[in-house]
């Protein structure tokens, strides 16, 4: 093998590393952050019956987020299960309805909120990953790793074969 094929196969070696290090750090992460890793979708949030008396009393209610995490496109449909009322931001929930909030830019929010102790409810809107997303995260970093990879690489010496006397 010559030295050409020898650092042709380094670099591309090189390469190859640097790659699978750009998944391994952007892949894993994003497979840890499934809320914001999804397509669009429907997401129900149900107030539950006696949800007035306990924020009444100041206590928050155990099935409901003090705040939630959503990605463009999703649409909150706020499910009202209590005897009353209940208002999130411009929604207006009738007891025993629902209302729906689309959700069309990544933002994070404030919205007034009647069913939680602190009348705050959060809602953080996050752009969706796309195809475009996982490629750029992988091959930013992972092309220059393995650039790097290669730089060092050509400085380490080839081995030569000796040929044994006949």
């Amino acid at each position: 093998m010559n030295n050409r094929q020898i650092y042709t196969k380094r670099i591309l070696l090189s390469l190859l590393i640097g790659l699978l290090f750009g998944v391994a750090i952007t892949e894993i992460p994003i497979f840890l952050l499934h809320k914001t890793a999804r397509a669009p979708k429907e997401i129900v949030l149900t107030i539950p019956k006696g949800t007035a008396e306990q924020v009444a009393r100041g206590e928050q209610p155990p099935s409901i987020p003090q705040n939630m995490t959503f990605v463009v496109g999703d649409i909150l449909t706020v499910k009202n299960e209590d005897a009353v009322d209940h208002k999130l931001g411009e929604l207006w929930v009738p007891a025993n309805s629902s209302a729906s909030l689309f959700l069309d830019q990544a933002a994070d929010l404030l919205y007034e909120c009647s069913f939680q102790p602190d009348r705050i409810f959060g809602i953080d809107v996050r752009k969706p990953l796309t195809l475009t997303t996982h490629l750029g995260g992988i091959l930013g970093p992972g092309i220059s790793l393995g650039i790097l990879i290669a730089l060092y690489s050509l400085i380490l010496p080839t081995k030569k074969k000796e040929h044994a006397p006949a």
